[in-house]
């Protein structure tokens, strides 16, 4: 029987809305039945290297500041490099969210660096792996993947509104996320056992 799969969340949350989407991927982890760390980038010290390291997956998050990720999501990004060329991080499992206050945003702009990111550090991607919600009159804002982004989970909550303003189809998108990856882990684990490797 393999073991139960161990998930890091690795992300960086400027006002709190991205804390938010953090505790919903955290819970979807959960539910699916994995182990999950969370690990501020920007306070990051040893444990959380460690569990980074040891993680099956690492879910990158960060608020999109004019077109990309936070200045210190890129700082600790830039310290990944001794892990780069060690290797350290070759066949996790990879994925990512984001917020921002426009509807677009240039989100699409973050979660493609953070599955640059992976690729660098030759990780596997986990998708998003739902449909667009709220693309025909038949739906609504209140769908899963409401804004239609497919490379992880993203969020608009509007610059004037506290944490606490974080659409709830936008925290239930990123539950989905984190349980999406806690079960291709599993299967990414089961099919190791299977074949010995």
């Amino acid at each position: 029987m393999p073991r139960n799969p161990n998930i890091a969340i690795a992300y960086h949350s400027g006002f709190g809305h991205t804390d938010v989407l953090a505790k919903a991927v955290e819970a979807g982890v959960t539910e699916a039945g994995a182990k999950v760390t969370t690990v501020r980038v920007d306070t990051i010290d040893d444990e959380g290297w460690k569990a980074l390291d040891e993680a099956d997956a690492i879910i990158f998050g960060s608020p999109t500041y004019m077109g990309s990720a936070s200045g210190k999501f890129h700082v600790f990004a830039e310290s990944t490099s001794k892990r780069w060329l060690a290797k350290a991080w070759k066949d996790k499992l990879g994925a990512g969210f984001t917020n921002a206050a426009c509807k677009a945003g240039d989100k699409h702009s973050t979660l493609a660096y953070f599955a640059t990111l992976g690729a660098q550090h030759q990780m596997n991607w986990v998708n998003l792996g739902l449909h667009p919600g709220w693309h025909t009159t038949e739906e609504s804002e209140n769908d899963l993947n409401r804004l239609g982004y497919f490379n992880g989970a993203a969020a608009t909550t509007p610059a004037d509104l506290p944490p606490e303003g974080v659409h709830k189809a936008d925290i239930a998108t990123a539950e989905h996320l984190g349980a999406r990856v806690a079960q291709q882990a599993a299967i990414v684990l089961a099919g190791r056992e299977a074949l010995g490797l």
